[in-house]
């Protein structure tokens, strides 16, 4: 391991062990917060697998996130709380069937019309919870008693859940980390870069990218059953194209192709929302925080095109680039 990768694995580190210690300095506010925030997260790495990784740009992610959630409440009992032994891979395995159905079609187009296709997809999902009984329509349905793990792990409790969304994000960054660094992930890294080129090679790209797919409908499911435990409700709202749109803005503000990217991105992101929000900073102002926030997106993505991951190294380039000239000059007036 060289010096950059032991740095990013060490901010990386760093970034877990303060999410760890922060209950302790945080108050019940920020926890919520927090725990909101690590739920994002585990969605972003989700879709980062797919666009950073994979380079394919889907927008039904939510689709997943909310088949999660929606399996979280309609497989949990009524008159006692499930096991999360069962619950949580049964969650994972429903939106991960539903990824692989959706990506056996999706993945027989390209571009743009990939991308529509997705959005079609996550659309019926949007439309079989909203327009049937089966998801409560618009009014959602509520989870009444949250999963517990034995005798010794109540997700009732916030501390515990946050510290079970804090293991789950660890586990998911972990798995693609090694994923990625893979023979696997070096082949989306493969596919990303030239598909032609990885066919021509003799790879068969369409089982790489249909497990891709999968893998991450599986965690956007992972991340819907902590959403929906965190909150105890459920509505449509959860697959609408707007939360698809605003994973998308994640993984870009972060900066696409880096797993830290995609932390970063969920929680600059969730911190803007709730900064804009703020009366106290922007008074009746903040009514309109749609405004404050999009202008911020289109700022930070003309300003910091490889997003924020890359701001490090491109603060460090401009200044090289400003005492190149001195240097240039400097071994000029010496030659003189």
């Amino acid at each position: 391991m060289n010096t950059i990768d032991r740095s990013k694995a060490a901010f990386v580190a760093a970034c877990f062990a303060a999410l760890a210690l922060l209950p302790w300095l945080a108050g019940s506010y920020g926890v919520d917060l927090v725990t909101k925030i690590m739920v994002y997260a585990v969605f972003a790495l989700s879709l980062e697998l797919l666009v950073g990784a994979t380079g394919l740009v889907c927008f039904g992610q939510a689709a997943f996130f909310g088949i999660g959630a929606y399996a979280a409440v309609l497989l949990s009992p009524a008159s006692e709380p499930a096991s999360l032994w069962w619950l949580l891979p049964a969650c994972i395995v429903a939106a991960a069937l539903y990824a692989l159905a959706v990506g056996a079609l999706s993945l027989r187009t390209k571009g743009v019309y990939f991308i529509m296709v997705t959005l079609a997809f996550a659309q019926m999902a949007y439309y079989v919870v909203h327009d049937t009984p089966l998801g409560g329509g618009t009014d959602g349905i509520y989870l009444t008693m949250k999963p517990v793990l034995g005798t010794w792990l109540d997700l009732d409790g916030a501390l515990s859940l946050y510290y079970l969304t804090l293991v789950c994000l660890v586990a998911v960054f972990a798995f693609l980390a090694v994923l990625l660094r893979s023979r696997f992930g070096r082949a989306l890294a493969g596919i990303r870069v030239n598909e032609q080129r990885m066919r021509a090679t003799g790879f068969s790209t369409y089982p790489y990218k249909l497990a891709a797919f999968t893998l991450s409908g599986g965690i956007a499911g992972l991340a819907g059953f902590l959403f929906a435990v965190k909150d105890g409700f459920v509505n449509p709202e959860l697959m609408s194209w707007h939360l698809s749109g605003a994973v998308l803005i994640m993984i870009i503000l972060g900066g696409l192709g880096h797993l830290r990217g995609a932390l970063i991105g969920a929680f600059a992101f969730a911190l803007l929302q709730e900064f804009f929000k703020s009366e106290a900073i922007f008074g009746a102002f903040a009514r309109h925080w749609h405004l404050g926030l999009g202008l911020t997106i289109i700022a930070s993505v003309a300003l910091l095109p490889r997003g924020l991951v890359g701001l490090p190294g491109q603060w460090r380039e401009r200044l090289v680039g400003r005492s190149r000239p001195v240097a240039v000059g400097t071994e000029a007036l010496n030659e003189a």
